[in-house]
């Protein structure tokens, strides 16, 4: 952008004092003149470093870093120190100031975090590789996680304002960022119990990624935003009336719709649609009471709502008495409301709804002095220790690392007692093994078999939420390589291959001098010559590997006869194989543009049956040209996020050119005389579609039916014609598009 001038500067440059002045008024009153002069000076650095730069959107850049330090500061409630970094946090990536020249300006502390948010220069151009340049810059970032947790706040503010104003960027960078996004900064921001923002994140991720989906479901909650207020003024007016007979302090009770997300992915996991959806909004009761008379009063709440209304028995979920680990803090309960519909109720206190929106940021303690005494610190104190201890393997690749923490450290928890009572979560899935390291690493490394219970399961057994655990030990270390098969989390994983490798290294050594003792008898010395010959000879590419086979017994100490070794050695040298050309792929010209090419070959993907209409996009894979996926595909998340360099967009061409392609359906609903035959008349007859296969089976004892049916069609708009035919056909049947 050319530098501003006249008219149209005054205009910016009011803007902008605007925007520098609102973020000023946010932070908190008590800070001191000398960091508001840090904070201005870290402004007048970015302004003038940031000048004459503008986003996609053609606003002006330096209104980027603004934006991300006001959502630091009013929806995280961080303070200056953050503030200063949000502002100058990509200053070193994209302007000419240096690390050292921030350094030397705002201190150590200051240039740490903003190194941490700097992505890696380095651009992967080889799609033969096995890196990404996402997971690099994620891995960065993870390696300061341990020294201070700002780097992944800032962090989080700075995609949250790029997700809010990604519509200005290229449909293909939209996919890319939202599938990122969705796949890992979501829910991270869901572990820092930053429920505001992981929701916004998920919405957002979803608008971009299943557009139509997010059209149908906000129009029909809009739809039914009446009638929805209608019912929960119904249901919350007998419960105000109790509530101000007592002595508590309500702060608020209300109805609150559940995210655009939530709603889509109840539909896709139960397969029903928006209406038989219930529980679209929640009800939330906040008490404000003193700490030590919150869990009581919340407990009075629910009790005084189970008199009005009969619970769930198996929906209370007591978060009270045991916090998530992400220190989110409530009493949820489902009660039967008017008109026989069920409805969530989330009672909490002002703090922990404070916690639920704010998360472990609402406890920031990085002041001087201060110490950890409350559950939310000494969870995200375990957290913490859990992701240094993945962290630590350094044989990880950054895509490893990337899945290790999103399985290990992002995923689903449960909740484990030792037989002493204290309480270790895990990742769902997680083994006996698993909690014999969660215990300690020298307990897991010595783990023979566990008590799940009181009944002896072996280490392989997968735990259940609640499931007590002892663990049986032996003297000696039993650790293996198999083990690494049977362990879900990164701490685990990591203490095993720790033993491994220090085991190799003992053995290596043994085997080194079982080849000095040989080389003595012979009358030889171990020299570089001598060892790379016997590692040719032996196949061996290192030297440690060579000793490490000694040592096991693989290479026999009586084969190493140097003399032998040296006269029937081959100089022929050694036959180079042909490289394999990569398996060539469907060549159909006409269908879709890849990028600007109409030529390009392809294939579909299986994974999910692209058909003319469908939102798509490109994958190059390795040795099979380039892959077509719907940007629904259950993959596309997981590709987009951990190999956006390979993306390439691709679009259908829209000249009346049609082809078959196979689409799959699920039916099923209420069994009627005749329902088999008229859903076959409307695929052959009516609309004269070609079956690749049908199989629907009736349940007699409950009158219902469900079947798959395989077909072939020419778009889209066919397949949601040939679905609303099926679904016209009854009043209780349900049709839904299923991926491979």
């Amino acid at each position: 952008m050319p530098l501003l001038e006249g008219e149209t500067y005054e205009i910016y440059r009011s803007e902008l004092l605007k925007r520098y002045r609102h973020l000023l008024r946010s932070l908190d009153k008590d800070v001191s003149k000398d960091k508001l002069n840090k904070v201005r000076d870290a402004f007048d650095l970015a302004a003038r470093s940031h000048e004459g730069m503008v986003r996609k959107s053609g606003e002006p850049y330096i209104f980027h870093p603004l934006a991300v330090a006001q959502i630091a500061v009013s929806e995280l409630g961080l303070g200056p120190n953050s503030v200063i970094c949000a502002l100058l946090h990509d200053v070193v990536e994209d302007t000419e100031i240096t690390l050292d020249d921030i350094e030397h300006r705002f201190g150590p502390k200051v240039a740490s975090i903003i190194d941490g948010l700097t992505k890696i220069s380095t651009v992967f151009d080889n799609v033969d590789k096995d890196h990404s340049i996402q997971a690099e810059n994620f891995k960065k970032m993870l390696l300061t996680l341990g020294e201070d947790l700002r780097v992944i706040l800032i962090k989080l503010c700075d995609r949250l304002h790029n997700m809010r104003t990604l519509g200005s960027v290229s449909e293909n960078t939209k996919l890319k960022i939202a599938s990122e996004t969705n796949f890992i900064y979501a829910p991270l921001a869901h572990r820092l119990g930053l429920n505001a923002i992981k929701t916004e994140m998920e919405d957002l991720a979803l608008k971009f990624t299943e557009p139509e989906l997010y059209r149908e479901i906000s129009q029909k909650l809009a739809e039914t935003k009446l009638s929805r207020q209608r019912y929960i003024r119904e249901f919350i007016e007998p419960l105000r009336a109790e509530l101000d007979k007592t002595d508590m302090k309500i702060v608020e009770i209300k109805g609150r719709p559940k995210s655009i997300y939530g709603i889509a992915r109840k539909m896709k996991v139960q397969q029903i649609p928006f209406e038989e959806v219930y529980d679209v909004f929640a009800i939330r009761v906040v008490i404000d009471s003193p700490l030590f008379l919150e869990k009581a009063d919340c407990w009075k709440v629910y009790s005084i709502i189970t008199d009005q209304y009969r619970s769930h028995a198996n929906r209370l979920r007591d978060w009270l008495s045991q916090p998530k680990s992400n220190g989110y803090e409530a009493l949820h309960a489902t009660v039967l409301g008017p008109k026989g519909r069920w409805v969530e109720i989330q009672i909490r206190s002002k703090r922990m709804d404070d916690v639920a929106e704010r998360g472990l940021a609402a406890h920031w303690r990085y002041k001087e002095g201060s110490k950890s005494s409350t559950p939310q610190d000494q969870a995200f104190e375990n957290w913490l220790s859990n992701v240094k201890d993945t962290l630590e393997n350094q044989d990880l690749s950054a895509l490893e690392l990337v899945s290790e923490f999103r399985f290990s450290l992002l995923g689903e928890e449960i909740y484990l007692f030792t037989p002493r009572g204290d309480v270790k979560n895990l990742p769902l899935g997680s083994t006996a093994l698993d909690f014999a390291f969660a215990v300690h690493s020298q307990v897991g490394l010595h783990t023979i078999g566990a008590k799940v219970n009181n009944k002896l399961v072996p280490i392989s057994h997968v735990l259940k939420n609640g499931d007590i655990v002892e663990i049986l030990t032996t003297q000696k270390p039993r650790a293996n390589a198999g083990w690494l098969d049977l362990v879900k989390t990164g701490k685990a994983r990591s203490k095993i291959r720790e033993y491994l490798k220090m085991e190799k290294t003992k053995l290596a050594g043994m085997g080194k001098e079982m080849v000095e003792r040989k080389f003595k008898s012979q009358g030889e010395v171990i020299s570089e010559k001598n060892i790379a010959l016997l590692m040719r000879h032996f196949q061996t590419t290192t030297a440690a590997e060579f000793y490490h086979k000694v040592a096991n017994g693989d290479i026999k100490v009586e084969k190493l006869v140097l003399k032998d070794i040296a006269v029937n050695k081959s100089v022929s040298k050694p036959k180079t194989e042909k490289p394999t050309s990569p398996k060539k792929t469907q060549k159909v010209k006409g269908q879709i543009v890849i990028g600007d090419d109409f030529e390009m070959s392809y294939q579909l993907a299986k994974c999910c049956n692209p058909l003319p209409g469908d939102p798509i996009f490109g994958f190059i894979t390795v040795g099979e040209g380039v892959k077509i996926h719907r940007t629904s595909c259950p993959n596309a998340q997981r590709l987009m996020s951990q190999y956006g360099y390979r993306i390439i967009a691709a679009s259908w061409r829209s000249d009346g050119y049609e082809k078959p392609f196979e689409a799959i359906l699920s039916v099923r609903g209420i069994d009627d005389v005749g329902i088999v035959s008229k859903i076959t008349d409307i695929i052959s007859k009516d609309m004269e579609v070609n079956m690749r296969s049908i199989n629907i089976q009736a349940n007699e004892a409950e009158g219902t039916f469900e079947g798959r049916l395989e077909v072939f069609l020419h778009s889209k708009a066919h397949l949601d014609l040939l679905m609303q035919k099926i679904q016209g056909t009854h009043q209780y049947i349900q049709v839904k598009r299923l991926d491979a």
